[in-house]
């Protein structure tokens, strides 16, 4: 099966048969880790992240750039969203709750969570209905509903009238914008 993957195609240069050449050679071994329960201590350069204060939070760009990682700050702070099927929620089953990962918000919890075939996590409601808020968004030319946290105003992703009963809707949520806890 190596054999296949690495045959070189007529048009790769000589000098990258001879680092080809190494395919024979076992794949390094791949770890796939379960989401697990995201804690306190996983944040420590960000004071704001709390499961529990929902009061509003108003920061600076340059303040979000310094507590978060640098793609939770693209999704979060600029609206950017990751690939399909790629996120480590869009098809989790744990049992628990789904919180902000920029501020700590308490967002969904796991039993509103459905499978739906879009490739980003679902869920048919939301925790509470202050978690999260509401913006018109007309981006790369659709009309549709943006979904941001209640508390940060971090970007999640979008909401759809698609979902399942009881509400119809499906939030359609960036994973890596999400922390869960069991």
């Amino acid at each position: 099966m190596n054999q296949i993957f690495c045959r070189p195609a007529r048009t790769v240069p000589l000098i990258l048969l001879f680092v080809l050449s190494s395919c024979n050679a076992a794949p390094p071994p791949t770890t796939i880790q379960k989401p697990g329960a995201m804690t306190e201590k996983q944040h420590p350069v960000n004071p704001y992240y709390s499961r529990t204060d929902t009061t509003s939070l108003t920061l600076s760009d340059a303040v979000w750039k310094e507590v978060l990682s640098p793609s939770v700050y693209e999704v979060a702070r600029h609206g950017s969203t990751e690939h399909a099927f790629s996120g480590k929620y869009w098809d989790y089953e744990g049992t628990g709750s789904y919180s902000c990962a920029a501020c700590g918000n308490r967002l969904f919890r796991s039993d509103a969570k459905f499978a739906s075939s879009c490739g980003w996590p679902s869920f048919f409601e939301t925790l509470r209905p202050n978690s999260v808020l509401y913006r018109k968004d007309s981006s790369f030319g659709m009309a549709r509903t943006e979904v941001v946290c209640g508390r940060c105003k971090a970007h999640l992703g979008h909401v759809f009238d698609d979902g399942p009963a009881p509400t119809g809707k499906r939030f359609c949520m960036n994973s890596i914008v999400l922390d869960f806890e069991p």
